[in-house]
């Protein structure tokens, strides 16, 4: 996966010179193209299951802009390439939506769904206290990510008090309310790509509402409630066991409970199922990817059939299938501006947390719109529009002025 990042990072540099006459040192790239610091540990738990030696991993890419920040999921497939992949996108994020954060991203090599709710609390208070002289409001902040969430940060910001003596709220953001979470944190990285998606669609005038979503985890059901709740239907939705499909539209609510109380989408009476692998291939106006990376290579580009996708999952196109989707011109909304709602909340949170201050949820909501579409707004005006560029190309390059300036005040080069 790092490896892939760089060559479309190497490949946006390319595009910035012939296409932009735009050109960025060749030090400051440097810099990018490695993480600042690598932490791997390896630690054992007394579980349910006995006695567990768990992986885990957390990577502070850059920290040009500030405190590095980014989620830590946990996955039996996590790695140290993958989180380095995870953190390197993190960096780019932050610099487009103009946070002042680095990128950072962590990882727990366990499958979540596993263990006991005890079992999940031991593991993520361990990781704590392994992690700890590394993070801090000042230095890196945590936040949920797959299969992690606001408990998993509540038991993880308790562990840092217990350890510390100290309360700090802001070394960890996706907190529950209670202990200084922030309204809207829970479903902020599909708001944040809703909004996106409907300037998209109104400033290309697309008229088509017919939407397949591949995951339906947190924020697949969160698109999907928003997209049905303002008149699109929803015509297959994917999790990680199967897929389900009906041409005249899925009551997200029932499918909802229907996972809930079953554990997946499969089995739902109102749907038809379908091959994982078929979902990609129904022909549709809006494609939300919000399941893992590499969801589409040049395995299956082929098999791809959307006017437009939603990258709400990081990294699910790999670097050469991008390249096929964007000759076949299908336009993709980049998971650098498209999941980035997630973050921004979290930038809130932290703020709210050093001020003191709580904000209501409309004031959160508020604030994350106007962000989303300001970065949109300037993409389609100072990139997309004026060089004819697609918008991860775009959304790449303001991310890399803003890193190379900051690195240049720095005197790093």
């Amino acid at each position: 996966m790092y490896e892939d990042a760089l060559k479309r990072l190497d490949s946006i540099v390319k595009k910035a010179q012939t296409a932009a006459k735009m050109t960025f040192p060749k030090e400051a790239i440097d810099i990018l193209r490695y993480p600042r610091r690598v932490h791997s540990v390896n630690f054992s738990v007394r579980t349910s299951k006995g006695l567990q030696v768990v992986n885990a991993y957390r990577v502070q890419h850059n920290d040009a802009l500030g405190p590095t920040k980014g989620g830590l999921r946990f996955h039996p497939s996590v790695d140290l390439e993958e989180v380095k992949a995870l953190a390197f996108w993190m960096t780019f994020k932050n610099a487009l939506l103009g946070l002042p954060f680095g990128g950072a991203k962590g990882g727990i090599a366990i499958d979540a769904k596993s263990y006991t709710v005890q079992d999940i609390e031991l593991i993520s208070r361990e990781f704590m206290r392994q992690m700890h002289p590394y993070l801090g409001p000042r230095r890196d902040i945590p936040a949920p990510d797959m299969y992690t969430n606001a408990q998993i940060m509540g038991y993880m910001a308790d562990e840092y008090y217990k350890i510390t003596g100290e309360i700090l709220p802001a070394v960890i953001t996706g907190k529950p309310l209670g202990i200084g979470g922030s309204e809207g944190r829970s479903y902020s990285t599909a708001l944040g790509g809703y909004h996106v998606l409907k300037e998209a669609c109104s400033r290309l005038s697309l008229p088509g509402r017919r939407v397949v979503i591949q995951g339906f985890g947190n924020a697949g059901y969160h698109m999907a409630r928003l997209l049905q709740e303002d008149g699109y239907t929803i015509i297959a939705v994917a999790d990680s066991k199967g897929a389900v499909c009906h041409e005249k539209g899925i009551d997200v609510a029932s499918l909802h409970a229907h996972k809930t109380e079953h554990g997946s989408v499969l089995g739902f009476s109102d749907a038809s199922e379908i091959r994982l692998d078929d979902l990609l291939k129904i022909k549709t106006d809006v494609l939300i990817l919000a399941a893992l990376q590499d969801a589409i290579t040049v395995r299956n580009v082929a098999d791809v059939d959307a006017r437009l996708i939603v990258e709400l999952a990081n990294g699910p196109i790999t670097f050469a299938a991008d390249e096929v989707l964007h000759q076949k011109g299908t336009i993709v909304l980049p998971d650098l501006l498209a999941n980035a709602g997630g973050v921004t909340v979290s930038y809130f949170e932290w703020v709210q947390n050093l001020s003191g201050e709580v904000w209501d949820e409309q004031v959160v909501l508020t604030k994350l719109k106007a962000r989303m579409l300001h970065v949109l707004e300037h993409l389609w005006d100072a990139y997309v529009d004026k060089y004819q560029l697609d918008f991860r190309t775009s959304a790449y390059l303001k991310a890399l002025t803003t890193l190379a300036t900051a690195q240049k005040e720095r005197g790093w080069y």
